[in-house]
């Protein structure tokens, strides 16, 4: 946890983690306030209904110990991996807690996954058990013949096939004392598959230690976390490291209520309209998300909000909707950067004045992030070059699930790669270039996506927007725009010249793009971010 943030420089220099001999992650966000303060308030769940649960830290201990007697009892060991399909609710929560109670490890998987997606990862994985509602026990049923290791399955809708338990049947039955397992800070806690924006998904294994190695990332974007007040919410999945370390977790070892609720679709007002009701006081809202946001006039005038802090993190913010951010929600939102290997290792903190528009910002202290050459030694202020994270750290990943050769190949020495271009300049803030395999080379010129991709959304008919490289033997590549266009706008040829014109002014003649297409959707993974390679394929 960071002592104090405001004489930041002070604090990244005599920064030291204090990680103790025996950790685990359970008993920090949910045993030790349900032993001092079982009343306080957890997690405030709006379910499909409309209605509104909360949920205590003293239930949710006695509820995921019932839940580990339950999976103990039917053969899960320490070791064995459990995977969840669920959305955001309290059933998530509990069992995230049960898992790590027991020693098991935690398999957080999208209910937005389809049948080959799910089948990839709970094979790879060797999933022991599963947790899941009724819209994901009727893929699971598709492809469980194909799931040998997979011997447990208990859905929170009640048992509706063969083999499958009620969750809450087997809870009234459990007893609600558990002994947690003494785990260190190194056994394994979770494993989150990247997102597979390039090959197949990978799972990264994490430690316990990775909660304890997210504390300053989260303090510095939520502007010193806890502050009286303080309520958290995010629209993202809590299968993806965004939802579940950026904000659940987080929120849960703080002290801070969460606010839980399932999205079918993301939808700007009703976004709005929940963060007014439920008094959401501290948001991590992605940047596809933001982008949606800013469809709503005016917001502030609409909703009722009071919002204290906005972080985001997942892709490139973008300076258009930093400004935005000020201009229409009268806060800054804290851009943060991170991967699902070594995550919140960046951030901003407009408190202390770190923060840059069109920057991602700062090192978080703790964290040793460089700028590398590709033979890992440093690159000057200004010279571009790849993201990387230094060893040891907390927040690192212990490395990927059966896969050596991969894990090996993530490192240049003791540093991590991150497949992230990036530019360090003289203040020490670190600017988003673009993925390795994004970056656009045309005539010589190497173009990251992202600068025009904000330009674009300056447009005042674009709703999203990405640029891709499209082959060009004159010029290698060309810029390609994908455009999705705001509601009631139609497309046409002359739009599309208007929309090349407009960037072309604002950037440079080679950087715009010179082709422009409508389309209806954005490709895009369940953690947010844009699915380039499906757009290079149709370029």
């Amino acid at each position: 946890m960071l002592p104090d943030l405001r004489d930041f420089d002070a604090l990244t220099r005599d920064f030291r983690w204090q990680i103790p001999e025996r950790y685990n992650i359970a008993s920090s966000t949910c045993t030790r306030w349900a032993l001092t303060e079982p009343d306080r308030i957890a997690i405030i769940w709006k379910k499909p209904d409309g209605s509104v649960e909360p949920v205590t830290y003293g239930r949710l201990e006695a509820d995921s110990n019932r839940l580990a007697n339950t999976l103990v009892a039917r053969g899960v060991r320490r070791g064995d991996r459990v995977a969840l399909v669920l959305g955001q609710g309290a059933p998530a929560a509990i069992a995230h807690m049960a898992i790590y109670k027991m020693g098991a490890i935690a398999v957080p998987l999208a209910i937005l996954f389809g049948t080959d997606a799910l089948a990839y990862r709970l094979a790879n994985s060797g999933a022991r058990a599963l947790i899941t509602n009724a819209e994901g026990l009727a893929k699971v049923e598709q492809i469980r013949d194909g799931l040998g290791e997979l011997a447990v399955i208990l859905s929170i809708d009640g048992p509706a096939a063969h083999g499958v338990e009620g969750f809450d049947e087997n809870l009234a039955q459990a007893a609600s004392s558990f002994a947690t397992v003494d785990t260190s800070p190194d056994d394994p806690a979770m494993m989150i598959y990247t997102s597979g924006t390039t090959g197949q998904p990978k799972g990264a294994l994490h430690g316990h230690r990775v909660l304890l190695g997210h504390l300053p990332g989260i303090q510095m974007p939520h502007e010193f976390m806890p502050q009286p007040g303080d309520r958290m919410w995010t629209p993202a999945d809590w299968a993806w490291a965004g939802g579940l370390l950026n904000a659940l977790l987080p929120a849960l070892h703080f002290g801070v209520p969460v606010i839980a609720r399932k999205f079918e679709k993301f939808d700007a007002d009703e976004a709005f309209a929940l963060m007014a009701d439920m008094d959401v006081r501290n948001a991590f809202v992605p940047p596809t998300a933001l982008r949606m946001l800013r469809s709503v006039e005016n917001p502030r005038a609409t909703y009722d909000l009071k919002l204290r802090t906005l972080a985001s993190a997942g892709e490139t913010l973008g300076a258009e909707t930093y400004v935005w951010g000020q201009d229409q929600l009268g806060l800054t939102i804290n851009e943060a950067y991170g991967q699902t290997e070594c995550n919140l290792v960046l951030a901003s903190c407009a408190a202390i004045g770190v923060s840059r528009p069109g920057a991602i910002g700062r090192p978080v202290p703790g964290h040793e992030v460089g700028i590398i050459r590709p033979d890992g030694s440093l690159c000057d202020a200004g010279e571009q070059g790849q993201i990387a994270v230094k060893r040891p750290d907390p927040v690192m990943f212990l490395e990927y699930w059966d896969n050596p050769e991969a894990t090996a190949a993530k490192f240049v020495g003791d540093w991590m790669t991150t497949g992230d271009q990036g530019i360090r300049d003289d203040e020490g803030y670190v600017h988003f270039f673009g993925r390795d395999d994004d970056v656009i080379t045309s005539a010589g010129y190497r173009i990251g996506p992202g600068e025009i991709e904000d330009t674009l959304l300056k447009h005042p008919a674009v709703s999203l927007a990405a640029a891709v490289g499209k082959p060009d033997e004159l010029r290698t590549e060309i810029v390609k725009a994908f455009v999705v266009l705001k509601s009631g706008v139609a497309p046409s040829d002359a739009l599309a010249r208007d929309i090349r014109d407009f960037v072309r002014t604002r950037m440079s003649a080679h950087s715009y793009p010179r082709e422009v297409e409508f389309i209806d959707e954005m490709p895009m993974t369940t953690t947010g971010k844009v699915i380039r390679r499906a757009l290079r394929a149709r370029s």
